[in-house]
């Protein structure tokens, strides 16, 4: 097909080439015409060809691995171009295509080859390709780096949090240690004068019951009110002191937590006699503080041991990358961790579908992918407000929402927020690749969606992933 330079002119690709160029691009290339639905270059094929539309209409379409087809708008602007674009790259450029170029109407397309595209801008803009170059790889550079650092700042956010919880059980278990020498030595000296004012063995075996009935009953009494408890502790210092114990009111409080009455001291004075009484009682005070103290070790231990297993399920450390997982358990662990980094004045809500199947996953790139969420819900709401987290699915899709009460989106930037780098955060305080990366993992790696609706004081970012595994596995992402 004859090529008039004239009509090249009209594509801005080539409106300021000279004759001389526009004839060279001419005898170096040629034009095809194409029906509608005909394909004109195909993803995999060996990058031949540098195409530009020159009239009709064309789609560019990407096959990926777990997100399907990716088809972009539809363009009838003339000098709209695909194929073999990186051809200038030379050794480094693509030895496949990296989409396909569909006619979606009768369409006229020049076709340049991609060595002779490599070499006309390599020939006739040499300052150009070195920019293209530059912006190329440098581009790709800087946002692995700025991507690694999104990924340390996570960490970093999760690692105070993690710190700040593990921090409180910590204390509290010292504080408990430390109390449980004391009352341990004390003990061991109410125990010596008891032998030494000659208690008979078997009241001492009674008492050691008394006090092993004691010890179990703390933390397992039927819930009371504050009245009602203040109430025992009055009606048990009443009846200590007419015992004659000494420390009757500081004794009271540590015994009532026992389920300790007046009955109970009663059965004490028939048991061990009146001689006897006041020490069985302090002795009997402190076993029970004793039993408490170790009960507060215990639950800070354990919280520790669960803050812990959180961690490690959030950074999946001992499990393969692809896995059939509970999405529940990803989103507790991530809660968890970030415990520490939610202000008081926000209030969390889960809202689960306990029917929701586990999916198959990058179980660690999904927790990422919350983090960002949830951090995002945080930085919203600025220390006031409610964050929630809720699950359904439907016939194929599992369905994850995270939801904050602030602000909300401006309607002027809805459509940029997942753009790589943009964020409207002040300078240092944010990469803008929060989304980005999310988007990436949601749809690159697990052939989901991520998408946001929002209106001030009701915002929810959306999810949705695939309950059934991909029949191929996808390649890392970036």
């Amino acid at each position: 097909m004859t090529i008039d330079i004239d009509e090249l002119r009209k594509l801005f690709l080539f409106e300021r080439l000279t004759d001389h160029q526009l004839t060279k691009l001419a005898l170096s290339g040629e034009m095809r015409n194409y029906a509608q639905d005909e394909i004109i270059i195909q993803q995999g094929d060996p990058a031949e060809c540098f195409a530009v539309l020159v009239e009709g209409e064309i789609q560019m379409i990407q096959e990926t691995v777990t997100a399907g087809t990716v088809a972009m708008p539809r363009s009838a602007q003339p000098g709209v171009y695909g194929g073999a674009t990186s051809a200038y790259l030379g050794a480094r450029a693509p030895e496949r295509y990296q989409h396909s170029l569909r006619a979606t109407a009768p369409s006229r397309m020049f076709l340049l080859p991609a060595r002779k595209f490599a070499h006309i801008v390599a020939e006739w803009f040499p300052m150009a390709m070195h920019l293209l170059d530059g912006m190329l790889s440098g581009g790709r550079m800087q946002r692995e780096v700025i991507d690694r650092r999104q990924r340390l700042t996570a960490l970093g956010t999760i690692t105070a949090g993690l710190t700040h919880e593990l921090n409180n059980p910590s204390a509290a278990a010292v504080r408990a240690v430390s109390e449980l020498r004391k009352l341990i030595r004390t003990s061991r000296v109410q125990l010596a004068q008891l032998a030494e004012d000659g208690i008979p063995p078997e009241r001492l075996r009674a008492l050691i019951d008394m006090q092993e009935q004691c010890t179990a009953a703390v933390g397992n009494l039927p819930p009371r009110s504050p009245m009602e408890i203040s109430d025992a502790e009055d009606d048990l210092g009443e009846a200590l002191e007419e015992l004659g114990v000494d420390d009757a009111w500081e004794l009271a409080p540590a015994l009532v937590n026992a389920g300790f009455s007046r009955a109970h001291l009663e059965k004490v004075h028939k048991k061990v006699g009146q001689e006897h009484a006041g020490a069985a009682v302090h002795w009997l005070a402190e076993a029970v503080e004793i039993s408490q103290m170790l009960g507060e070790v215990t639950e800070a231990t354990e919280r520790i041991t669960s803050l812990l297993a959180s961690a490690k399920q959030y950074s999946q450390m001992d499990r393969a990358p692809f896995q059939v997982c509970d999405v529940h358990d990803l989103l507790d662990s991530t809660i968890a961790i970030f415990r520490g980094k939610i202000p008081p004045g926000i209030t969390v809500v889960t809202d689960y579908d306990r029917t929701l199947p586990a999916i198959p996953a990058y179980a660690g790139e999904l927790n990422q992918v919350w983090t960002n969420l949830i951090h995002n819900a945080l930085d919203a709401m600025d220390g006031e407000g409610t964050l929630t987290i809720r699950t359904a699915h439907d016939e194929d899709e599992a369905i994850i929402e995270i939801g904050d009460t602030g602000p909300g989106v401006p309607d002027a930037i809805k459509d940029r927020i997942f753009e790589p780098f943009f964020t409207t955060k002040t300078v240092g305080q944010g990469t803008g690749l929060g989304l980005d990366i999310s988007y990436r993992i949601v749809a690159g790696r697990h052939g989901g969606e991520l998408k946001a609706r929002s209106t001030p004081g009701d915002t929810w970012f959306e999810v949705r992933l695939p309950l059934r595994e991909p029949t191929v596995t996808a390649s890392p992402a970036a």
